[in-house]
């Protein structure tokens, strides 16, 4: 049976380790969706500060919107 492999990421890139896609992947998001399905400000927090992160690993390469939306927007309750 195939273990499990978490989809984290890999800096200073921000890709994923597992799949390759920019981090947060999608099986990242849905890992971190069930992980704080009760707490969605600490999620929001967690995610801010890996944003904080990849800015700083990431600076001039993507703009702050594109960053944004990558750790944060799909994050939000709807």
């Amino acid at each position: 049976m195939p273990r499990y492999r978490p989809h984290i990421a890999a800096r200073p890139s921000w890709r994923c380790r597992v799949c390759g896609a920019a981090w947060p992947c999608s099986p990242a998001r849905l890992a971190l969706l069930g992980e704080y399905r009760e707490n969605r400000t600490g999620l929001l927090i967690y995610l801010g500060t890996m944003m904080y992160d990849a800015t700083d690993d990431l600076h001039g390469q993507l703009p702050p919107q594109v960053l944004a939306d990558r750790f944060l927007t799909w994050a939000r309750p709807r």
